[in-house]
């Protein structure tokens, strides 16, 4: 069994000794720590803290525990119960909430749970702030209401409802075109919380008809969550021999999204988030924001509309940090993350086919032809593992130095640009592995750019 601690929350497989696996113990101590700092940080008077929960088979479990704790703490608790986790980000602004906290281990397997925490903006605790929330759990530094002081529970079921109304009720969304354009859609929610919103949102949003696979929520996932091609490959055939003009997925909390184009080719996951951000600049000027390990694509796009393009160290918090300090009107991650702040900051799918759809109506194209208009890169992953003794600081120094003619940049591991592509090397923070990104216009070139690296790691390190 295994527990994560991280400052962006607790994450681990269900069961396990008290030290060990997420277990009632661990979810008891690291929601009161939560609680304490939550209590001594923040402006909202409100008392009241959201919980929302994918549909994983252990969620109702987990969440008992976190409410419980939570009115321990003398908190009121608004339970959201089974919600996407941009829908408890709302939620929590929504309710002018002091934070939430969100039940779900995203794309990891169905043994997994986590709880990733929200301050009163509805968006992720900074590295600071989860590392002190780390803190106030190893050292016990929190104690629970008296019983005149414990908190109550709110349930508030109508919150699908708000995120679909609110998606709906952005500038850059057009119903009626949409609706014109008489899409047929096939979509896959992996047998989590998408199940519930997804056709809900496009029956919305004026789409008719909906190929459906795994919709329904228990949680026992058909297939690996994770929205890449080898996991979506009965999502591409239906795609296809439905006839849909377009496939979506999701993961199981509903922040990355995934398309197939209407052939049953994979729209790319990186190129989500190009897709929409042509179509938010070409009605609204501004920067775009991605992280390090993302497609060069969006700055190409970005540069395409006169605006400027901006890199973050990789982790949804530096790219909403960065985003901000450059007014960024669109931005995320390559993973499929859209994050617009026209609406929220936070990675949101329900926006992101919202904006798509939109984009694919006004341009009149297969979703195809749509994809051929952008450029073309691959993303080749590799890792070299090392030995524990090994300091990795000092190997990925070496590399720098090795490179300096080249543009640097070192705010995330070392990324290293080079005319025509390019390679990113980050460390882990809990094993001796360095994980190397590289990304060419042919998937052999940025393989042969890894192993590159990989041979120069390798005799740094001897």
């Amino acid at each position: 069994m295994t527990l994560i601690k991280s400052i962006s929350g607790i994450r681990g497989t269900i069961g396990g000794a008290p030290d060990d696996g997420l277990n009632p113990l661990a979810i008891v101590k690291f929601t009161a720590a939560y609680a304490t700092f939550i209590r001594k940080n923040t402006s909202v008077t409100t008392n009241r803290i959201v919980v929302g929960r994918d549909a994983r088979m252990s969620g109702l479990m987990v969440k008992n525990i976190v409410i419980g704790t939570l009115t321990g703490m003398g908190f009121d608790v608004v339970d959201i119960d089974l919600a996407t986790t941009p829908t408890t980000e709302l939620a929590v602004t929504m309710e002018q909430a002091c934070g939430g906290i969100i039940l779900t281990a995203s794309h990891n397997p169905k043994q997994w749970n986590a709880l990733k925490l929200l301050n009163e903006r509805g968006e992720f605790l900074n590295a600071e702030e989860g590392g002190e929330v780390l803190r106030i759990a190893e050292a016990e530094d929190f104690t629970f209401a008296p019983v005149d002081a414990l908190g109550k529970v709110i349930t508030d079921n109508r919150y699908k409802e708000r995120h679909i109304k609110h998606v709906l009720g952005l500038e850059l969304v057009d119903v009626e075109a949409i609706r014109a354009a008489n899409f047929r859609v096939a979509i896959d929610c992996v047998n989590s919380v998408g199940g519930i919103v997804i056709p809900e949102l496009l029956y919305a949003l004026g789409i008719k008809e909906i190929c459906k696979l795994h919709c329904n929520p228990h949680g026992n996932f058909s297939h690996n969550p994770e929205p890449i091609p080898e996991h979506l490959t009965e999502l591409a055939q239906l795609t296809k021999q439905a006839k849909a003009n377009v496939g979506f997925a999701v993961d199981p909390d509903v922040d990355r999204l995934a398309i197939v184009c209407e052939n049953g080719d994979m729209f790319g996951e990186e190129y989500t988030l190009v897709a929409v951000s042509d179509y938010v600049l070409s009605h609204t000027p501004g920067n775009t924001v991605s992280n390090l390990s993302s497609s060069r694509a969006l700055r190409d796009v970005t540069r395409k509309h006169g605006m400027e393009y901006h890199a973050a160290a990789v982790g949804e918090v530096n790219v909403v940090s960065k985003m901000k300090e450059t007014n960024a009107v669109i931005g995320g991650e390559g993973n499929g993350g859209v994050i617009y702040p026209a609406s929220h900051y936070g990675r949101d799918a329900l926006i992101g086919i919202a904006l798509f759809l939109t984009h694919l109506a006004k341009k009149k194209m297969k979703a195809s032809e749509l994809r051929a208009t952008y450029p073309n890169y691959f993303i080749s992953k590799q890792r070299v593992d090392l030995s524990p003794s090994i300091d990795v600081d000092a190997i990925l120094a070496k590399v720098k130095e090795k490179f300096s003619q080249y543009d640097l940049t070192d705010i995330d591991g070392v990324k290293i640009d080079f005319p025509d592509k390019w390679v990113h090397l980050r460390k882990s923070n809990t094993e001796p592995i360095i994980r190397i990104y590289a990304e060419a216009h042919t998937m052999e070139e940025a393989d042969a750019l890894g192993r590159e690296l990989i041979d120069i790691i390798k005799e740094c390190a001897s």
